[in-house]
């Protein structure tokens, strides 16, 4: 497979995944209290969001390297 293709795919996946994810969250522990030998932690979620634009450009990107890959050859 010609490595346009293969980027082109890559392309689309991720901008599929972009798409139906809407963004990608994390866990992080912070210290709430810690008093001598007394610790308290605390889990916060956080959140990165993808636009869905993202995506759309994305897959967009991923079908021109296909289609300019088939043509190359």
């Amino acid at each position: 497979m010609k490595p346009m293709t293969i980027i082109g795919i890559v392309l689309i996946v991720i901008g599929l995944v972009a798409l139906v994810y809407q963004g990608i969250t994390y866990t992080t522990r912070e210290k709430v209290i810690d008093i001598g030998p007394l610790e308290a932690t605390a889990e916060k979620e956080k959140t990165i969001p993808l636009s869905p634009a993202l995506g759309a450009v994305a897959i967009v990107g991923g079908v021109v390297l296909i289609a300019a890959g088939s043509r190359r050859s």
